[in-house]
């Protein structure tokens, strides 16, 4: 009995090392498990900031005023968009060897729409840095507005001088008519440079050809008149107009901020919030993802 005593006591010593030992790796990877769970959120978390700092900047890069902070903006987009990618690719890694089939379906799922944010994007950063609609707006409230006044202002002086003609009311009349049809042609300019529509643009660029029209009649009937060199002057201001208004109509038609704008608007808005869905999708799989004894670790035999 002796020697079944000591063999039971070496037994019962031998099972409470290999307990001990079993306790001790598996507290190690238990808290293994926990540490790559957490690095994978982290990782989600990360790419969920980026994506959100490239969706902003790319707003911003849209509403600039400037073609500087425009290009400022647009390179903030593409480097935080870079920023995801770099963390998608090392997360995907990861998961090939350590992660589950359903968390690896859900990045693949975000990486389908990334491409999307990217492509988007790819489209509307350079629209949003060339500023087109912004210039236009700046050429016709500037030096457009100022080749008109001086044609205004010759017209109007045309008028005052021919006070004593025995024509004056045909000078009047000419005169008055041509500055009020130029008028209307500026007019039409902003209305074509905030539209979208190209069949809407065509239509304003024929009411503006028919008050030039009228202008263009209305200055010939002056020079019949023998106006003078008034005449001259508001011809030459009237043509820096016309020249400045085909400077204003191209870059209206490349209507780069307000396509920009629309596409930001609508596809971008709504592929952020795809890329965005999925990140939330992944993120709740991971976090429910189970491990064993993480809970609790088993207790050491007494």
């Amino acid at each position: 009995m002796g020697n079944l005593g000591w063999m039971a006591a070496g037994a019962t010593v031998f099972l409470a090392v290999v307990l001990v030992a079993m306790h001790f790796d598996r507290g190690q990877d238990v808290a293994a498990e926990l540490a790559w769970q957490s690095a994978r959120i982290e990782g989600v978390d990360r790419m969920s900031v980026a994506l959100e700092s490239a969706a902003e900047a790319e707003k911003s890069a849209v509403m600039a005023i400037t073609d500087e902070d425009s290009v400022a903006y647009a390179d903030q987009a593409r480097a935080a968009s870079a920023t995801v990618e770099r963390e998608r690719q090392a997360l995907e890694a990861g998961l090939r060897d350590h992660g589950t089939p359903a968390e690896r379906d859900l990045l693949a799922k975000f990486g389908v729409v990334f491409a999307d944010f990217r492509r988007v994007d790819d489209e509307i950063l350079p629209l949003a840095v060339q500023n087109t609609n912004l210039k236009a707006y700046a050429l016709a409230y500037g030096p457009a507005a100022d080749a008109l006044r001086d044609t205004g202002a010759a017209l109007e002086h045309l008028v005052t001088d021919g006070s004593a003609s025995p024509r004056r009311a045909d000078l009047t009349a000419a005169a008055l008519g041509a500055e009020v049809a130029a008028l209307r042609v500026q007019a039409l300019l902003p209305p074509h440079i905030a539209e979208e529509d190209d069949g809407k643009m065509a239509s304003l660029e024929a009411q503006m050809g028919g008050e030039e029209g009228v202008v263009r009649k209305d200055l010939d009937a002056l020079a019949a008149l023998g106006a003078g060199p008034l005449v001259d002057e508001a011809v030459a201001g009237w043509a820096r107009f016309l020249e400045l208004k085909g400077q204003i109509l191209a870059l209206s038609h490349a209507n780069t901020n307000v396509r920009s704008l629309a596409i930001s608007l609508r596809r971008k808005r709504q592929v952020t919030a795809a890329c965005q869905s999925a990140l939330d999708e992944l993120r709740d799989a991971i976090k429910a993802e189970p491990i064993a004894g993480a809970d609790r670790v088993p207790a050491l035999p007494r």
